[in-house]
């Protein structure tokens, strides 16, 4: 088998946004591409039709849209010249365009005066539509072309400083958003009315006849992050609010057959990372009935770094929800009914990424990820069982490569059973010795798989071993398991000791003085973690980590809220604790060779908590190296700018054979 090249990455393509259209005849989804020469992604809509699939774009900007009818799609693109000088102006417009799908060129459909995010189409020449706008000024919408332009010359005036006098002042992958919110508008007659107060910032909607139901808050100088719920009439665009305190941080509204339904959750018993709950919602009244109330997630949380652009994780078919949701180590497919009962619809060992239903069949068209394969297409017929997959755009990029296949391992460890995978080294020799790389994933609220991962099969191809587990605090098994508040580097820490113990017990042939860690985010705090507490491992790769629950508190977009929540404490009352679960109070202890990644835009895990542990290790003499990464955030490992990513990979893997080999 040949081997697999680190940049081989810039050959997958990457899946999203599938979406069946009216009538279930077809659907359409986004295909994304990296483009090295202008260190960018390149994505285009494509059509499935009779299992037929077809490019419908080519400008390369196209990662979004929405059906409009059955053959006609809208989407948003920046194509004229009038566009371009606008959007060089930074003026906030989003101009649709209407493509049919039978023929012809796209066609400018009309433009919102807003940065839009999802469109929803309502008939009738009716749009319903997210949109940032400026809580200082959010009208800005509805001024004349004079106003407008005199508001954006003083904003440039201003271009040299920025005043915050809220949090979060920033957002990862967002940038600034002191000020930002995400307001509902109602486009009717040619005309655009937000339908939301000027402080209030929309979580979600889903329309059902001639009401709109949304979630959200409005808020001056701080998120409570419980969400009220309001209706709104689609004829006339007035608002009113249904639930003020609806008690539940709402992660999605949505709806099955007639019934509106609330998916979130009240975080009483497990904090922020509670799994959400399903109840419907009175829309007379505003009251909630629970309908769902076990414990796992409805989403997909396996960990790969071969995606890019999201889907939908729900959809509705006969009166049922269908939804994905994390088990273990894999993503599989339910459905909920409205009695409350909870179905497997498939369970497959992999990772289901996007759905959409068809609500006429009941069919669902997936991204997903399946037998140590990328991202394809696949539709599924829930009555027969039968999942076919529709295209073959990954099949070329690992003919002929080796490809690892996890050997799985459930291991005892502080009580519980810790599930975890090995991948052996190309050319596995059992006579041969081997170095290993150990790597955590982030969250913690988030599964490591048996799905394909890139930088893991690299490594396997280098001739590593590579070994991953998920310890309490991952998800996929329920929220007592999830639930490590208060006790980082506790019960995770051994889990994860234990689980490489059973590994270099299983596979004598590692080496294990030719051991390296590495791990982003979560991952990246463990491994920091673990430096600070034992000195076995022959180097480490911290990547976008946290070291200091102190300083975290006041500098990520997150840290108000999530530094308290998973420490259980806070640094007015009980700063001890938030220091005593900080890796950097134990940097003096720190012996392995450590190379820290960074981005200077990381809002949630900043640049200043790699600076810290790099700082403490340099100070006392600790082979250390920081390598920072401007314009990227924390996304860097997973949607990075191609060539940035290459670079990230290879001081990973410089770093680690410099000491392993």
């Amino acid at each position: 088998m040949e081997e697999l090249k680190l940049e081989d990455f810039l050959s997958y393509r990457f899946l999203s946004q599938v979406r069946f259209a009216p009538g279930g005849k077809r659907a359409g989804f986004v295909v994304s591409d990296s483009c090295p020469e202008e260190n960018c992604y390149e994505s285009r809509l494509y059509l499935w039709e009779n299992g037929a699939v077809r490019q419908l774009t080519d400008l390369g900007k196209e990662n979004r849209f929405v059906w409009e009818d059955e053959t006609h799609l809208l989407f948003p693109a920046v194509r004229s010249k009038k566009e371009t000088k606008r959007a060089e102006a930074g003026e906030p417009f989003t101009s649709f365009y209407r493509l049919d799908i039978r023929g012809g060129e796209a066609l400018p459909a009309f433009t919102a005066p807003f940065q839009a995010g999802s469109l929803r189409p309502l008939g009738g020449e009716k749009y319903l539509a997210t949109g940032v706008v400026d809580a200082a000024c959010p009208d800005f919408y509805a001024m004349s072309a004079e106003e407008r332009a005199k508001v954006l010359e003083e904003k440039k005036a201003d271009k040299d400083y920025e005043v915050f006098d809220e949090i979060p002042f920033w957002s990862n992958g967002g940038g600034v958003v002191n000020k930002s919110r995400t307001a509902l508008f109602l486009l009717s007659g040619g005309r655009w009315k937000r339908l939301t107060p000027p402080c209030f910032s929309v979580d979600s909607f889903t329309v059902l006849g001639e009401r709109i139901f949304f979630s959200g808050e409005a808020y001056e100088t701080k998120p409570s992050l419980i969400s009220q719920l309001w209706i709104a009439d689609a004829g006339t665009g007035e608002a009113r609010c249904l639930a003020e305190k609806s008690g539940l941080a709402v992660e999605e509204i949505t709806q099955a057959g007639e019934k509106i339904l609330v998916i979130g959750t009240r975080m009483e018993k497990h904090g922020l990372n509670e799994n959400a709950q399903v109840f419907v919602l009175n829309p007379e009244t505003g009251e909630l009935s629970l309908l769902r109330a076990e414990q796992e997630s409805m989403y997909s949380s396996v960990g790969s770094d071969c995606r890019l652009g999201g889907g939908e994780s729900c959809g509705s078919f006969g009166g049922s929800l269908y939804h994905i949701t994390t088990r273990w180590g894999n993503s599989h497919l339910y459905r909920l009914d409205m009695d409350g009962s909870s179905t497997p619809v498939l369970e497959k060992e992999g990772s289901i990424d996007c759905i959409s239903v068809d609500d006429t069949t009941g069919k669902v068209l997936m991204a997903a990820m399946f037998g140590q394969k990328l991202q394809e297409l696949y539709l599924l017929d829930p009555a027969t069982g039968a999942l076919v997959r529709q295209t073959s755009f990954n099949e070329e990029c690992l003919r002929g490569k080796y490809v690892a296949e996890p050997k799985r391992m459930v291991i005892r460890s502080q009580g519980l059973d810790i599930e975890g995978w090995v991948l052996e080294p190309r050319d596995y020799d059992s006579t041969k010795r081997y170095p290993a790389v150990l790597d955590i994933h982030g969250g913690p609220k988030t599964v490591y798989g048996s799905v394909f991962y890139h930088e893991m099969q690299l490594w396997a191809n280098r001739g590593y071993f590579v070994f991953f587990c998920n310890p309490k605090g991952s998800d996929g098994r329920g929220n007592e398991f999830m639930d490590i508040r208060g006790a980082y580097g506790e019960t995770d820490y051994e889990n994860i000791m234990d689980f490489t113990d059973a590994v270099l017990r299983a596979y004598p042939q590692i080496d294990p003085a030719r051991v390296a860690v590495t791990g982003g985010s979560y991952g990246g705090f463990m491994t920091n973690w673990i430096i600070g507490h034992t000195d076995r491992f022959a180097c480490a790769a911290s990547q976008r980590s946290i070291a200091n629950w102190l300083s975290f508190y006041g500098v990520s977009d997150i840290g108000f809220c999530f530094a308290n929540d998973q420490c259980d404490a806070n640094v007015f009352d009980s700063p001890e604790k938030m220091w005593e679960h900080s890796p950097l109070r134990y940097a003096g202890n720190v012996k392995t060779p450590t190379l820290f990644i960074h981005s200077d835009e990381d809002y949630r895990c900043p640049l200043a908590e790699g600076l810290q542990m790099y700082t403490a290790l340099v100070d006392r003499g600790v082979p250390a190296r920081l390598c920072c990464f401007h314009g990227e955030n924390h996304e860097l490992s997973r949607s990075g700018k191609p060539q940035h990513r290459v670079r990230r990979l290879k001081e990973i893997t410089d770093w680690i054979e410099k000491y392993t080999k």
